[in-house]
């Protein structure tokens, strides 16, 4: 073989290599995209998403102690500020006092009632005597009548035994209307009371409920924590007088945090919940590796639920690669050992061959119970029942 003919040798020799190794990979990405890669969809565009618990005040007042300040960890119940409670006490002292009236005042009522129904007993029984008088005093004058034909009694004796007549039949008049007039005041008692307990009574009822009020009110002047979390954004300061509604510190739970991927909707054909989702944090780097599940694919994408929503029939229309959050939540237990702060950026990576459904159950596992709920201010209820009833005892009577 000449000389000039080995370059040219070499060269397609190199070139038949090159093709030959640029094949093998492709081959070989091939078949890594046919078995492994295409059941796999990633982004990095995810973020720890968590409850952001507000803490406000629901009466006006004045702040005179903060418990907690930012990066604290509070308990639920746990007293966070307390409102100067000058006004609220008094008002409480004010309702107990006006309770414990109109119990009194409605006692009274029912023990007329008592007393009228005995002033009934002894009108009936005054009417039988009235009754009875009458009755023989007209048997008297029937007789006198009678004898005085044959000249037996005397003229005078006759007008005394009418006399005796018209005051019985007075005396019986008398003592009906005595009857009707005890009847009515019963009757007029009897409409206010609806022969009812003290306690039902509507005026009692009203006053209970400006004393549950007043409690309530009271009860309101420490604010507690809601829930569980570390304490972030306070903006309470000692002597701000603040409004029911104003936001005064929030309150995150960092052990119910989940993560929202925001993936482009041509990701989303073979996504749904349960599947296997990985996650690296970048505060860890990615040695450190999360487990999680698909809870679900949100409703819409974050356009249509922006404060601008974009308007897609206008004229001037451009096609824009949609992205739709899907919230993916984490193993409580890495979470525990790694703690995770919302708003931190993740690699999520999700796994898109058929959740089985041990998975499926896992993440409702995970993701706990439907809802939120909080019970640290039930307590004032028992309270306002236990102060009526103990005023009440006080003060009905028997």
């Amino acid at each position: 073989m000449s000389t000039e003919k080995k370059p040219a040798y070499r060269r397609k020799t190199l070139l038949l290599i090159a093709a030959l190794a640029f094949g093998a990979i492709g081959i070989a990405y091939a078949v890594w995209w046919t078995i492994y890669a295409s059941h796999f969809e990633g982004t990095d565009n995810a973020y720890v998403k968590g409850n952001l618990v507000q803490v406000v005040s629901q009466i006006p007042g004045t702040v005179v102690a903060i418990a907690a300040d930012d990066t604290d960890r509070v308990e639920r119940g746990e007293a966070l500020i307390r409102l100067d409670a000058s006004d609220t006490d008094l008002a409480l002292r004010k309702a107990q006092a006006g309770f414990a009236q109109t119990l009194r005042q409605t006692r009274a009522v029912f023990v007329q009632n008592d007393a009228l129904k005995a002033e009934i007993d002894v009108r009936k029984a005054d009417i039988e005597r009235a009754q009875a008088d009458l009755s023989k005093a007209r048997s008297d004058l029937k007789r006198r009548e009678a004898l005085s034909r044959s000249g037996g009694v005397s003229g005078e004796e006759i007008l005394h035994a009418r006399t005796a007549v018209e005051a019985a039949e007075s005396g019986l008049a008398q003592a009906q209307a005595a009857l009707a007039v005890a009847k009515a005041r019963l009757d007029t008692n009897l409409a206010l009371t609806a022969d009812m307990p003290v306690e039902e009574h509507p005026d009692v009822q009203l006053a209970a409920d400006k004393l549950r009020e007043a409690l309530l009110a009271t009860s309101r002047t420490h604010i507690p924590a809601p829930v569980s979390g570390m304490i972030a954004q306070r903006s309470a300061q000692v002597g701000q007088h603040v409004a029911p509604g104003t936001p005064l510190m929030t309150i995150v739970p960092l052990d119910q945090l989940w993560v929202e991927a925001n993936f482009k909707e041509s990701q989303l054909q073979r996504m749904k919940p349960g599947q296997k989702a990985t996650l690296t944090a970048d505060i860890y780097g990615g040695d450190l590796s999360y487990h999680g599940y698909v809870q679900g694919l949100a409703a819409g994408t974050g356009s249509v639920f922006s404060l601008l929503p974009a308007q897609n029939a206008s004229g001037n229309w451009i096609k824009v690669v949609q992205r739709l959050p899907v919230r993916i939540v984490l193993d409580p237990e890495e979470v525990a050992r790694h703690p995770l702060r919302v708003g931190l950026s993740m690699q999520v990576e999700v796994d898109l061959r058929d959740p089985t459904e041990e998975d499926v159950k896992t993440a409702l596992r995970i993701a706990g119970p439907r809802g939120l709920s909080t019970a640290v201010y039930d307590s004032v209820d028992g309270q306002a029942e236990a102060l009526i009833a103990k005023i009440t005892k006080e003060n009905a009577g028997p």
